[in-house]
């Protein structure tokens, strides 16, 4: 019998152990709401809201994260397991049906909006294989990764305000390129869309202060949970403009996240061992646990009127050469100051093999190789109309923790 009276099919992402929150709209309503995901219900928050300790109801209630976030580590402890409590077989909740029918509302039926207000956004470059490829590519294997690259975790201030929620259609941008070398730049379409397969995390806790850092050990109690990612990118547009200062235009196109933010608590479960690093890093970046987690990685490519999407590539967290905590430590370490919603992402996440590179740059190398999708398709970069799907789950031991999945359509660029 399942300790939950929440019906939970068997391959659903959204299972008892897992919870995650999210921040949704009813049907015909524009008001937002926090909830929690569970089998193929929502558990809106802001109708049991009552239920929780006093100093966590008008966060419950609040139209995004962003208050929740800010109660810090201890808070999310406990409205965690309070929810628990409240999705257990005979609990209040269960017990009084007329609450359960206004608390619970059909999963398929919502509307889906981003989990927080996102004041700043950064995107590190901590996927070894990822930095690894695109340097050969561009540089040869001798001078593959750049000086810097195992000293620090590498990363750049993107723009909050193109970061989208899953569903939302991506255009096809303009900007000026250099098709052939030695020429003078054109203006148009890009030609060489791409996706980015990546992870990020939202901060919590109290916002700190300009000159604040925080230590590397107590970073974890910084991170309020993970969503999936994908930062589209115009590879020819990048080219001609990365130079000197790196990625502009090129990444502000647009970069969406799934709605549904995983828990720290829920993948504890599926802690790996941290990806080995030599050299060692500087002290301040040396933490004492594991910070790395078994999450399998998928993204399809399904062409305009295709019935189906094609699985182009197979990646795991776990790849990542530099932890969410270092992130965070060598973000804060001059300084910089945190707020709730800030959001921090991984940068593409590849493996070791040619399948489970987490871009198209990768997988069709530059343009020499194409990649197969299914009806007889083949793809370098992304045409109109293709939708770029990702999922990302963990499994193990009957456990099944699953983040949904992270979309968009690519509609032509506006003439």
């Amino acid at each position: 019998m399942s300790a939950t009276f929440v019906p939970v099919p068997e391959d659903s992402d959204f299972t008892y152990e897992n919870l995650p929150y999210g921040v949704f709209s009813r049907p015909g309503q524009n008001n937002t709401q926090i909830g929690v995901a569970i089998g193929e219900e929502v558990l809106d928050l802001s109708t049991v809201a009552h239920l929780y300790d006093v100093s966590y109801q008008n966060a419950l209630r609040a139209a995004n994260l962003n208050a929740l976030m800010s109660l810090g580590y201890d808070a999310w402890a406990a409205v965690r397991a309070r929810t628990v409590q409240l999705l257990a077989r005979n609990s209040e909740l269960d017990r009084d049906e007329s609450l359960k029918k206004r608390t619970f509302v059909s999963l398929a039926s919502v509307k889906m909006h981003l989990p927080a207000t996102i004041g700043d956004y950064t995107d590190f470059y901590s996927s070894i294989h990822h930095a690894t490829n695109v340097g050969v590519m561009f540089r040869g294997r001798e001078n593959a990764l750049m000086p810097n690259w195992k000293h620090l975790p590498v990363g750049y201030h993107g723009r909050a305000s193109s970061v989208v929620v899953s569903g939302t259609p991506i255009r096809r941008p303009l900007g000026q390129t250099l098709p052939v070398e030695g020429a003078d730049p054109v203006f148009g379409p890009c030609r060489l869309l791409d996706f980015e397969l990546e992870m990020a995390f939202f901060i919590g806790g109290p916002e700190t202060q300009l000159g604040e850092r925080v230590d590397v050990n107590e970073s974890k109690k910084r991170i309020f949970g993970f969503v999936l990612m994908n930062d589209w990118s115009a590879r020819d547009i990048q080219k001609w403009e990365y130079v000197p200062l790196g990625p502009f235009t090129a990444k502000n196109l647009g970069t969406t996240i799934s709605p549904w933010v995983v828990t720290v608590a829920a993948l504890e479960p599926f802690v790996v061992d941290n990806f080995p690093q030599d050299p060692k890093p500087f002290p301040y970046l040396q933490h004492k646990e594991n910070f790395n987690f078994d999450i399998k990685l998928e993204v399809d490519i399904k062409p305009k009127g295709a019935l189906r999407g094609s699985t182009v590539c197979r990646s795991n967290y776990r790849h990542l050469y530099w932890t969410a905590l270092q992130q965070v430590a060598h973000h804060t370490v001059t300084g910089c100051n945190l707020r709730p919603g800030d959001l921090m992402a991984s940068g593409t996440i590849s493996g070791d093999t040619s399948d489970s590179f987490g871009s198209l740059l990768e997988l069709c190398w530059k343009g020499t190789k194409t990649v197969p999708l299914s009806g007889g398709e083949t793809r370098k970069f992304l045409q109109d109309g293709d939708e770029v799907v990702i999922r990302g789950y963990c499994e193990g031991e009957g456990k099944r923790i699953g983040f949904g999945s992270c979309s968009g359509v690519v509609l032509p660029a506006t003439p």
